[in-house]
């Protein structure tokens, strides 16, 4: 079975993060908690979420939702 590496900068693969969240995370934050994946240079965030199944909202999404842009990446982060 190979490894699949979803943050290249902690070495976190995709077997991880699927195990944080069987075990409770259910946020990239909470991932990032558990293991600091997402923590250095967030390309990892958007995979992360999508192993979540949350997909990324778009901006006009965020807008319509009436959610400030900002908060909702920093919250993805």
């Amino acid at each position: 079975m190979s490894r699949v590496y979803i943050c290249s900068c902690f070495g976190v693969t995709e077997q991880q993060v699927k195990k944080h969240a069987a075990d409770g995370a259910c946020t990239p934050r909470q991932i990032a908690s558990a293991c600091k994946a997402g923590t250095d240079c967030g390309s990892c965030v958007r995979r992360i979420q999508a192993l979540l199944g949350r997909g990324a909202n778009s901006r006009g999404e965020l807008v319509e939702q009436g959610e400030p842009i900002r908060a909702a990446l920093d919250e993805a982060a």
